[in-house]
């Protein structure tokens, strides 16, 4: 009987947790590149990190990946103000341009 020796990353990391890291790195990956699809520009990173624990004469490898997705655009303010204890997004001080044309008063003009 021949034992196959694991020499290259790429025939461990399927090996590991029977499989279920790659899906979960796959996740990430997906997860990561939908996040930059929705923004103009922005970064994600993956940390892959193998965990090696010698235990008599055997050799755990623990996996793990952690994903920093970019964040969310911060949302701004949104200006008010009080009128008689109400909100407006109007200005008091300021003329509504948007309210249509107004009657011509005739005795000023």
């Amino acid at each position: 009987m021949t034992v196959k020796l694991i020499r290259r990353a790429m025939d461990l990391l399927p090996l590991l947790t029977r499989g279920r890291f790659i899906e979960r790195l796959d996740e990430a990956i997906g997860e990561a590149v939908e996040s930059l699809e929705q923004r103009d520009k922005g970064s994600a990173t993956l940390t892959i990190t193998l965990t090696f624990t010698q235990v008599g004469d055997r050799l755990d490898i623990k996996p793990a990946v952690k994903s920093k997705l970019p964040e969310a655009e911060p949302l701004t303010a949104t200006p008010f103000w009080t009128i008689d204890g109400k909100l407006s997004v109007q200005h008091p001080s300021q003329v509504d341009m948007f309210a249509g044309p107004r009657g011509l008063d005739r005795d000023t003009a």
